[in-house]
């Protein structure tokens, strides 16, 4: 089990890549993108050979006011439709429910009549048996399912162990390692992702891997999990998403060696449309108030609040920081 999979040469076929430069990108700029970036980054996606495309959160209509965001806050069955008609692909559609912030018994179709393929529960530690009760309920509609189990950096051990126990024998067919605040290195996680692919062994379930890029390492994480054997990767479009971002999908599939995978199409769609994204002034990536908190393993807002008031007091933030330790 602690011995890598494969080598840097090796084409790995339980590899999966999903794009979640809409939902994690959407935190950047309140899900407010054209349909014509949504679009073409689905052709796009298609085209480079990416298994799957995360649309978006299926977030609660009741707690959220859907003028105050874009439509990808909320992932409509019409709104998905009318950017991928049946989705004739071979990709998968997926999209995000949050435990606690979402409506999902009222929200979700069966399978047999969405477009969606995949939803992807996200919870804390302690939401572990509300997530359950979630996937379950998805299971039975037909969908596939995953867990992303938020903020694992500061989960101790024995937490995490049963949350693991309880998801190993649930219906959930993905376990996602998440690193919410940037904070992990190449060693601790891929220790902690031995520890995800043991409690799953012989059970048939999957390991995905989400990454922040805090300190310059969500591309290192992610190829160093996928290393040891795990095989759902998140990336996104230049990195796009919360504060310091993702892993960025150039790095990815300009590491991936399955012919399948095709950088040239993601580097036009790079030029058209991710550049006047960045010109327009939305803001994303690594900088040193996000290498602040992922040293201290704190989540990003205090970072973001830094980057949206146009800071670049980097020592008196940095001071700030460990005298709130």
């Amino acid at each position: 089990m602690a011995g890598r999979k494969g080598n840097l040469m090796a084409v790995r076929d339980d590899i999966k890549v999903l794009d979640a430069t809409i939902r994690d990108g959407g935190l950047c700029n309140n899900f407010e993108f054209t349909d014509e970036f949504v679009t073409e980054l689905y052709k796009m996606n298609v085209r480079s050979g990416i298994d799957y495309m995360e649309f978006g959160y299926k977030a609660s209509k009741h707690m959220f006011n859907e003028s105050d965001f874009g439509k990808w806050k909320f992932c409509k069955e019409e709104d998905i439709r009318a950017i991928v008609g049946d989705n004739p692909s071979d990709m998968k559609i997926a999209v995000m429910a949050d435990v606690g912030r979402c409506d999902y018994k009222e929200d979700f179709l069966p399978k047999s009549e969405s477009v969606i393929d995949m939803v992807r529960v996200a919870c804390y530690i302690h939401q572990i048996p509300a997530a359950i009760e979630m996937i379950e309920h998805f299971h039975a509609l037909g969908y596939e399912t995953t867990c992303n189990i938020m903020a694992v950096s500061q989960v101790n051990s024995d937490q995490l162990a049963e949350a693991l126990r309880m998801l190993a024998e649930s219906s959930v067919d993905v376990i996602y390692l998440v690193d919410s605040y940037g904070s992990l290195y190449p060693e601790n996680a891929s220790e902690l992702a031995k520890v995800y692919l043991a409690a799953v062994e012989g059970t048939g379930k999957k390991i995905g891997f989400h990454a922040h890029n805090n300190q310059n390492l969500a591309f290192a994480n992610t190829i160093e999990t996928m290393s040891y054997g795990v095989s759902y990767l998140d990336a996104t479009v230049q990195g796009m998403g919360r504060g310091a971002g993702n892993c960025a999908m150039e790095l990815l599939l300009g590491f991936l060696k399955n012919p399948k995978y095709n950088l040239y199409t993601l580097l036009r769609f790079i030029e058209k449309y991710m550049q006047p994204l960045k010109e327009q002034g939305v803001v994303w990536g690594y900088d040193l108030q996000y290498m602040f908190t992922g040293l201290l393993n704190r989540h990003p807002r205090e970072a973001i609040e830094f980057t949206n008031k146009k800071r670049d007091d980097y020592s008196e933030f940095y001071k700030a920081l460990l005298e709130n330790e």
